[in-house]
Parts: structure tokens; C-alpha cells; sequence
């Protein structure tokens, strides 16, 4: 049973700094492209950026370029989301996802940030 848990969510102050995890478990971890999506209240879900299997990333949300990155462990089934700068506009729910080129996709539970004073 494949499941995503995501952890390290919370309240931030404007500025402030969040690592994300996001651990796996009945997958092979290592053979999975790994995404951070994000869902701001009252909008839709959309995406924050991908790490591959030869662990290089992209960022796709141009806000975040420049203080956010996306890394891995494949020896803990671990993808990491690290942000800075947070501003009241990150304010969202961070969800992992996973998926080989063929085959499903899998989600996360969802972690929730918000950025306020």
C-alpha cells in the first residue's frame, strides 16, 4: 500500500523560513518523480516544482524562484520543500505527489502553512 505522508507545516511569521518533508512508504522511492503542488485557500492546486529520479529540480511557480528548493534522500524516501521569505501569499496546503512515467500518481495528505504575523 503506497501511502505519502507530508510533515512540517505550520504557523510562520512573514519572512520566515518552512522545510517540508514528505516520506513514502510501499514504493520503490528511488524510481519516482516526486512534485510539490500547492492549494491557497480558495483556489485551485497548482504546482511548486519537481525533482526527478537523477535528482535534479525546477521550481514552476515564478514567486518562488530564488527561495525555494526541492531535494531528496532516496536512503529515507524523502523529498524536501524549502522555503524562505515566506510571505502571506505561500499561505496554502502543500501536497506531495508521486509518480514513475508510467503507472498512477499518488498524494499526500496535504500539509497546511500559513504565513501571518
Amino acid at each position: 500500500q503506497v501511502q505519502l505522508v507530508e510533515s512540517g507545516g505550520g504557523l510562520v511569521q512573514p519572512g520566515g523560513s518552512l522545510k517540508l518533508s514528505c516520506t513514502a512508504s510501499g514504493v520503490m522511492f528511488s524510481n519516482y518523480v516526486m512534485r510539490w503542488y500547492r492549494q491557497p485557500p480558495g483556489k485551485g492546486r497548482e504546482l511548486v516544482g519537481v525533482i526527478g529520479t537523477d535528482g535534479g529540480s525546477t521550481i514552476d511557480v515564478d514567486s518562488m524562484k530564488g527561495r525555494c528548493t526541492i531535494s531528496r534522500d532516496n536512503a529515507k524516501n524523502t523529498v524536501y520543500l524549502h522555503m524562505e521569505k515566506l510571505n502571506p501569499d505561500d499561505t496554502a496546503v502543500y501536497y506531495c505527489h508521486a509518480k514513475r512515467p508510467t503507472g498512477p500518481g499518488y498524494w499526500g495528505q496535504g500539509t497546511q502553512v500559513t504565513v501571518s504575523s
